[in-house]
């Protein structure tokens, strides 16, 4: 780099080396595009046509852009956009997609954190003191206490971590259908980063209603694909639980319209949890952005996709809402 930068510099002293450099200057340049889409091709040909649809092309999908093309680089955000000026003179913008891999569910470290969540979740209430009643004291206990049951906590932690395995599984799926079939931009926003678009955005000096209500509203597109694929998830667990799965006792078996009804009010419960996670996880994010930009988004994000399913199972059952 220090050979070409001295030689560019004896080109402008000397008009008679200017014509060489240039002829050099745009070699260089033609053989590093080259030799970038010599490497792009030969690692996506290693691909089946028929798997690209499913497993991408290697990360990140980068549109070519011309010799007027200029990228948007951040150290911290990562590569976001490039534009350039085609032959019009008309400045256009390319979306960069960074697809994530289809089974990031199942990497080691990703694993280990959703077996640990859920085993924490089923597992610590089984550790909690319980402080014997006045009642209790006063009257002798009839029968020996029960051993405490483990085996139950342990399959229920399997099946949320097969749960929630499917869940992200099932999103990634989805991101390749949106970026297959929606237009770029739209596949752009639905999968980019909301923390550090709230930074961006941070950064502009927005005044603070304009803010809160752009963070929420961009918190929205990107959860829209999540909270589909919870929907989907539970929906197929509620098709194999209403007419897959044989009751325990035959005689009480149901009839097939019963079966429906129950369908029917699981699908609404299960579509109000996923409407409210939607909106309070926006509005959690619109909030905690005024806190921090990045955690703050991020953790507002997440306390409102909590609440929504808990403040919406509470209503229903304090209500007695028939669905």
């Amino acid at each position: 780099m220090a050979g070409i930068a001295l030689l560019l510099d004896l080109a402008k002293r000397n008009p008679s080396l200017s014509s060489s450099a240039k002829s050099i200057h745009a070699h260089t340049l033609i053989s590093a595009a080259a030799a970038a889409s010599a490497a792009a091709v030969s690692y996506t040909a290693g691909l089946p046509l028929s798997s690209r649809f499913l497993f991408g092309d290697g990360g990140f999908t980068v549109a070519y852009c011309d010799a007027g093309a200029t990228a948007v680089w951040d150290r911290t955000n990562g590569l976001q956009s490039s534009t350039h000026k085609d032959s019009l003179g008309v400045t256009t913008k390319e979306y960069i997609l960074d697809v994530k891999p289809l089974f990031s569910a199942f990497k080691p470290k990703n694993l280990a954190m959703t077996s640990l969540r859920s085993f924490l979740v089923f597992y610590l209430p089984l550790l909690e003191p319980r402080a014997p009643s006045e009642e209790e004291d006063d009257v002798a206990p009839a029968e020996p206490e029960r051993p405490v049951d483990l085996v139950t906590p342990f399959q229920n932690s399997i099946k949320q971590i097969l749960r929630e395995t499917a869940v992200v599984t099932t999103r990634r799926v989805l991101e390749r259908v949106a970026v297959h079939y929606v237009s770029r931009r739209t596949a752009w926003k639905l999968l980019k980063d909301a923390s550090r678009s709230a930074r961006r955005k941070a950064a502009r000096g927005m005044p603070t209603i304009l803010y809160v209500y752009s963070v929420g509203k961009t918190t929205i597109k990107v959860q829209l694909l999540g909270v589909t694929a919870s929907w989907v998830v539970q929906a197929i667990i509620d098709v194999y639980r209403c007419f897959i799965r044989k009751s325990d006792d035959e005689i009480e078996e149901l009839e097939l319209k019963e079966k429906f009804r129950q369908f029917r009010t699981k699908m609404h419960t299960t579509t109000l949890k996923c409407g409210a996670s939607l909106v309070l996880a926006s509005v959690g994010a619109g909030v905690g952005a005024l806190i921090h930009p990045s955690h703050g988004q991020w953790i507002g994000c997440t306390i409102g996709d909590f609440a929504g399913p808990i403040g919406t199972a509470l209503i229903i059952e304090k209500f007695q809402l028939n669905l």
